[in-house]
């Protein structure tokens, strides 16, 4: 089978079930997805994380309990898979993950994704780099203010400081 046959195959597996279906392409192309919708109203995130990285764990448990469903891949090489999908080196967050056709790097706060696929800016996507202290999936709860990055073709800005 090409590529092109088992790219036709699963939109309409994703055209009959609605289950959303994520791939992240190049810094050129970044991500060729399905909307986020499903028939349960629960928003669909997929998150490629170190395999040993507790705070990982901490930060898809904190994104399911508002109300999002989280597909966990270990993924030992995140960090280049970031740098694929456009995230500048200086960017990377502990771990990636693509939502409704967005790349979110990093423990970011629930209201600042919901932010982003609303608003739906042309960029890339988001980071908040490294593991701030005061994250979510760091901490019990956000404290204190968070700087996050957009990034995409027209260089990297600071998207939300909350």
């Amino acid at each position: 089978m090409n590529r092109k046959t088992i790219a036709a195959a699963v939109a309409a597996v994703v055209a009959i079930t609605g289950i959303a279906y994520w791939s992240l392409g190049t810094a050129d192309t970044p991500l060729q997805g399905a909307s986020v919708a499903m028939a349960s109203g629960r928003k669909a995130i997929t998150i490629w994380r170190d395999p040993g990285c507790g705070c990982c764990d901490a930060y898809a448990d904190y994104l399911e309990g508002n109300g999002y469903t989280v597909t966990r891949v270990d993924d030992p090489n995140f960090d280049k898979r970031s740098i694929e999908a456009g995230v500048p080196q200086q960017g990377i967050g502990c771990h990636l993950a693509e939502i409704d056709g967005y790349v979110v790097s990093g423990l970011v706060p629930v209201e600042i994704i919901e932010r982003l696929v609303s608003e739906r800016p042309d960029i890339t996507g988001i980071t908040l780099p490294g593991m701030p202290a005061n994250a979510p999936g760091m901490a019990q709860t956000k404290t204190g203010t968070l700087k996050t990055y957009a990034f995409g073709k027209n260089g990297v800005t600071v998207y939300s400081e909350e």
